[in-house]
């Protein structure tokens, strides 16, 4: 209860003091916004500021804070440490570059700015892969509720049915102009998520039933699979501690604001917003059962867990919320999802989307993309959806370190986290079985041998990465000097 108490206090500190210094840091001013200076009624719509933080919030969140932080309670009270220092170090400052750098490149998708910060070989590969994970987060929210629904549904089948109805809205909502079905509603989805959050934590912190594990009561893995903390805890709670994913729901938002001070309130807030959630439901799913082999018994249907855990600590209240938490939440986020492909890839074939017509002509092909994948196994998905999206991340961070470095402003609040993240994904990559663990596996290789090698390669490429950072850096200085 202690630890919980404290983890939370940190993360709002977190907000004001070194959310203020990487404002700082960026320097924010009074220049025209795109929502402002480009106004089309589509994308680039003003909007409250209050509006934009619920959206924001929605957008990247879904599920991402409740399972991945559900997940992560296995790994035991470390992952409140994950949680804490991921959010106010790395996930606020990441999607507060995010936003602010589309904010000033005139509402420009995450691949663009890459392109322009880190060359054009990266932009090549951003396009491509920034809209690969789109579509794939499109996919992934489009088969979990679908799936729901047609367990709680009596005809046979309703899962595909169900699939058939949320594709046919993400196509809807992915062509209307933002402020028409988005700018509406989903403050009031995103209210009901931070309303479910707080109830719960309230229930089970004040409440004598549960008991919250302390961290001076140990540190030690508790992973009824045996899996490291390093580097499995720091993929499985993405959204709760930093996401890539962020990355590409920022610039939705950033075609909205009416200033850039709004920035710290809506992308390092919404980030915190979501820190707090995650650390909410980390506690639930350590407090709510006895030991981690109960919560990964009942984790085999996750959905399942968060309805037990709402209906539990809240009663009617609580399921009404948890239908919203389990089912609308993610619906939201996959049609921004594929929002943000679209718009990713009408950057990329320059082709205007004020018509009707244009939103079309790549809203269709996304979405039958997206359905055909939709035929795949939902594990196989989710699992190169977390490294891919970690991965995005640290891309992210190292293009934010680089215009800070052009702009003469501190460059190291993005390269300590990108260094971080790219030592993270590279062991992951390495260790998982998905990748190329399953190749040591088929070789007859013990994980005893090849994970150690696996955490030395990942330190190794995050050095590698830094000095290549380091390399372009003077080169970009020296071409500025010349050119004064």
């Amino acid at each position: 209860m202690i630890t919980f108490a404290i983890c939370i206090t940190i993360l709002v500190l977190g907000y004001f003091f070194y959310g203020r210094y990487v404002e700082k840091v960026f320097g924010p001013d009074d220049r025209k916004t795109p929502a402002l200076e480009v106004n089309d009624g589509a994308d680039f719509v003003p909007m409250k500021g209050w509006r934009i933080f619920l959206i924001q919030l929605l957008n990247i969140a879904g599920l991402g804070p409740i399972f991945g932080a559900l997940n992560g309670a296995l790994f035991g009270p470390v992952v409140y440490i994950w949680i804490v220092m991921g959010t106010i170090l790395a996930g606020g400052v990441h999607d507060y570059m995010a936003g602010m750098l589309s904010m000033r490149n005139r509402g420009a998708s995450i691949s663009e700015l890459t392109g322009k910060y880190l060359g054009r070989t990266m932009l090549f590969i951003m396009r491509i892969f920034s809209i690969v994970l789109l579509v794939m987060v499109g996919v992934v929210f489009s088969k979990g509720p679908a799936g729901l629904l047609g367990m709680i549904t009596p005809i046979e089948g309703d899962e595909r049915i169900w699939l058939y109805v949320i594709i046919a809205y993400y196509f809807v909502a992915t062509f209307l102009p933002i402020d028409k079905i988005i700018g509406k509603a989903y403050p009031i989805f995103g209210s009901a998520l931070l309303f479910m959050a707080l109830g719960v934590g309230a229930v089970i912190f004040f409440s004598p039933s549960y008991k919250m594990p302390e961290m001076w009561n140990g540190l030690q893995n508790t992973h009824p699979e045996g899996l490291h903390v390093w580097p499995f805890l720091f993929i499985t709670v993405a959204c709760g501690a930093i996401s890539g994913f962020h990355s590409t729901q920022s610039p939705l938002m950033s075609r909205c604001c009416t200033s850039e001070y709004q920035g710290r309130k809506i992308f390092y807030g919404a980030m915190v917003a979501e820190g707090i959630i995650a650390m909410v439901w980390a506690a639930a799913g350590m407090s709510f059962y006895e030991d981690a082999h109960a919560l990964l018994e009942a984790g085999a249907g996750v959905n399942a867990v968060v309805y037990q855990i709402c209906n539990t600590t809240l009663g009617k209240v609580g399921s009404i919320l948890a239908i919203f938490g389990v089912i609308a939440c993610p619906i939201t986020s996959g049609d921004t999802a594929y929002r943000s492909a679209r718009l990713t890839l009408a950057d990329w074939v320059n082709l205007d989307q004020k018509s009707l017509m244009n939103r079309l002509i790549i809203t269709v092909p996304l979405l039958s993309a997206g359905l055909l994948i939709c035929q795949v196994d939902y594990s196989i998905i989710w699992r190169y959806f977390s490294w891919s999206n970690q991965t995005l991340a640290m891309i992210i961070l190292w293009a934010g370190a680089s215009y800070l470095h052009r702009d003469a402003r501190n460059p190291w609040i993005c390269i300590v986290p990108a260094m971080f993240m790219s030592a993270v994904t590279m062991t992951y990559f390495v260790v998982a079985p998905e990748c190329l663990g399953l190749l040591w596996k088929r070789l007859g290789i013990d994980s005893w041998y090849y994970f150690p090698s696996a955490v030395v390669t990942g330190i190794f490429f995050a050095g590698l990465c830094l000095v290549i950072f380091l390399i372009q850096a003077r080169a970009t200085r020296e071409k500025q000097i010349e050119t004064l």
